[in-house]
């Protein structure tokens, strides 16, 4: 490998590791702005913890959440409940 080569490899090397460190910064910030709404949120009464639950569930398939549902209440009339 000629030290031409080696130079362009190293400097797209470093284009690559770079763009995923702004990426990782831009992900740690975006996450701290999560937690701000979330505090937001609790601090107007809002229980956090119930709103991550929605948030997961609005994230998934419709026929999932309702298979899921569904086993649910069978294991709930099994242990009666």
């Amino acid at each position: 490998m000629s030290d031409e080569t080696y130079r362009v490899t190293a400097d797209e090397l470093r284009q690559f590791i770079e763009r995923f460190e702004r990426l990782e910064a831009e992900k740690h910030d975006i996450a701290d702005q999560q937690k701000e709404v979330m505090a937001e949120a609790k601090g107007r009464g809002y229980d956090t913890k119930v709103m991550r639950k929605i948030i997961a569930l609005r994230k998934r398939d419709a026929s999932d959440i309702a298979e899921e549902e569904a086993v649910m209440e069978m294991y709930r009339e099994a242990l009666g409940m």
